[in-house]
């Protein structure tokens, strides 16, 4: 195991979320007023509904699949499925997920950056932070790629036992990233730098997502009579 694999994957992860944690806490208390969505629909509706959709859909099957996949212990799911079915299923799910996603993504950078009056009312991190997320999707897809050559979820194997080392602080974590291809690696990298710039992006208004207007109660906006 290498120095800069000690680092990026042993040391690392740890700093970018304490960043994630604190940064958006401190954010919360001290910015309420920049802890929004940003949206720009109202000031141009051409094919957002499509673009938005894909790419919400697409990250959050994305997202859940990767938490599901890789913090699920081996021992809980070994009794009704082997690691190799578990890849497969993780292939194309994560395939079709992923490739709406990606379109998703890139049809709002391209509507950002090119509609006037998109970027005039947007910043250069709005832009910046949809370019990161496609080309981290565009990095997922491609792990695709080695894996087919091996679909006996050796690979994904080590990845599992990495995060979870990660996320409860067992010692060695890097260590099993050492066999890893370098696009995996590039992958992890890619992701932790975005939960590092989390807390100074429009991104925040994940931790606000509206689940209590499910059970909520009628507004009584005008009294009859």
């Amino acid at each position: 195991m290498s120095y800069f694999d000690s680092l990026f994957f042993g040391l690392y992860p740890y700093v970018a979320g304490a960043v994630f944690l604190i940064g958006s806490w401190l954010r919360y208390d001290q910015a309420q007023y920049t802890w929004r969505a940003g949206s720009s629909q109202m000031l141009s509706n051409s094919g957002m509904r499509v673009a938005s959709n894909l790419f919400h859909v697409g990250i959050l099957v994305i997202f859940f699949g990767h938490l599901v996949g890789l913090l699920t212990p081996h021992w809980l799911y070994e009794p009704f499925m082997s690691p190799g079915t578990k890849q497969v299923l993780a292939i194309l799910i994560g395939g079709i997920a992923g490739a709406a996603c990606w379109y998703g993504a890139f049809l709002l950078f391209m509507r950002r950056k090119n509609d006037p009056r998109v970027r005039a009312t947007g910043s250069t991190m709005d832009l910046a932070v949809i370019g990161i997320l496609l080309v981290q999707v565009t990095l997922g897809l491609l792990t695709i790629i080695p894996t087919l050559g091996h679909l006996d979820g050796s690979n994904m194997l080590r990845l599992a036992e990495w995060a979870q080392s990660i996320v409860f602080f067992k010692g060695g974590a890097a260590a099993h990233l050492a066999d890893v291809g370098f696009i995996f690696k590039l992958h992890i990298l890619l992701g932790l730098t975005v939960f590092l710039l989390f807390p100074f992006t429009r991104l925040v208004h994940i931790w606000s997502v509206p689940v209590q207007y499910v059970n909520r109660q009628y507004q009584i906006v005008r009294a009859r009579g």
